[in-house]
């Protein structure tokens, strides 16, 4: 098998890093693969509390035209809990459902959603319920209805950047080169300065050469909000950049352990109990300095050993969090989801009919119970022993 370092620099189209994004090739201190949409970024924004009582409150999901089923989609790309323990569930490409323990409701593009392909869903402070879906839109359900929050119709924007403890961060579309803040009044949509490496890659592959390259180097594959409060974004081609509200600082590929080339981005982000920082790879974890290296905008990692190979076969992980313990749990494609203590690594494969399938995604909710979505299996929950499909 090829290793990240040896794959060759050639320009691929949207769809063929969508492809090979989902194929394990290769063992994690080797290839990073790329993951599906998640995020883990569970900030607030401020709005009007809501003043129903729990009858009247599932009356007005009725009312905004949600569609009461018996199962989830079987592509399940975010699983999500609500403050008011509701489970919401995005899909790839139907949409949206709401669990209340009861009832399943199903909310498309038909019921005022902006997008079918769910990538992210969030909750402000208040309880409104944001989803981030394909192409570019986001939806604020405020109990009733779903509404498009829109931003200018500008390009995006390099000078309307801040960071405040209830921002809401999300993703721009394939190909936008965008970010968007929201700050609870307005949306705010985001360009990263330019960087060297961004300027470079549009000058190596013009798309008057290359028309059919859909994505921009500098497209957002996941954010995550650290200890400190500070944002970082895993991209698509330049490596990951943090965003103190002041200034940016980057890491490139090669400094992150993913190789030059970096076909398939940093997919996950995750900050273990000792402030020390994984991206997507675990034969290495990085101690990151406070300030840049003087004059160039170059974020400042110490690199140290990660989880010894000899202990594991771990894939690139392509989602993670963190449980109440301090422990990693990293969800690979093919390969279930691993647990690291800080010294062992356990196993948890997940399967149907001891067939491994791929896992887009994992999640912990308030309880500290986790899931996973799947491709084509739905929502698998683990039992303390194992993970096991979650039928509702």
């Amino acid at each position: 098998m090829p290793r990240t370092g040896d794959l060759p620099m050639t320009p691929l189209t949207f769809e063929q890093r969508a492809r090979a994004t989902f194929q394990p090739i290769a063992r994690l201190t080797a290839v990073v693969l790329g993951g599906l949409m998640a995020l883990a970024s569970a900030c607030s924004a401020q709005s009007t509390p809501p003043t129903e009582d729990a009858a009247s409150k599932q009356q007005a999901y009725l009312a905004a035209g949600g569609t009461a089923v018996t199962a989830l989609d079987p592509q399940v790309n975010v699983v999500f809990q609500a403050k008011d323990q509701t489970l919401w569930f995005g899909s790839y490409g139907q949409g949206v459902y709401r669990y209340d323990g009861k009832t399943i409701l199903h909310f498309t593009t038909e019921h005022g959603l902006a997008g079918n392909y769910v990538r992210a869903i969030q909750e402000d402070r208040v309880g409104n319920i944001y989803v981030c879906s394909d192409p570019e839109g986001i939806s604020r359900f405020d109990g009733h209805v779903f509404r498009t929050l829109r931003a200018a119709e500008t390009e995006p924007s390099e000078s309307e950047w801040g960071l405040e403890p209830d921002d809401l961060w999300f993703p721009g579309g394939n190909d936008s080169r965008a970010v968007y803040r929201y700050d609870g009044e307005t949306l705010h949509r985001l360009a990263f300065p330019k960087t060297k490496a961004g300027e470079d890659h549009y000058a190596k592959f013009p798309r008057s050469q290359y028309p059919a390259m859909k994505y921009s180097p500098y497209d957002v594959y996941t954010i995550f909000k650290d200890s400190n409060g500070h944002v970082w974004f895993g991209t698509a081609t330049l490596g990951v950049c943090r965003y103190d509200g002041k200034s940016f600082a980057w890491a490139d590929n090669t400094e992150i352990g993913l190789g030059a080339n970096g076909n398939f981005g940093v997919r996950s982000i995750i900050e273990d109990p000792d402030g020390k920082f994984w991206f997507t790879t675990t034969s290495n974890r990085y101690d990151a300095q406070p300030s840049t290296t003087p004059g160039t905008g170059e974020l400042s990692l110490r690199k140290e050993p990660g989880i010894d190979p000899a202990k594991d076969s771990i894939q690139a992980f392509v989602s993670s969090v963190k449980d109440k313990n301090g422990h990693l749990w990293l969800a690979t494609l093919g390969d279930g989801v691993w647990r690291y203590d800080g010294k062992e690594v356990t196993h948890y494969p997940v399967t149907d009919d001891g067939k491994p399938f791929w896992v887009y995604s994992i999640y912990q909710d308030a309880q500290g119970g986790l899931w996973v979505g799947t491709q084509g299996h739905g929502v698998y929950k683990f039992n303390g022993k194992s993970f096991e499909k979650f039928e509702p």
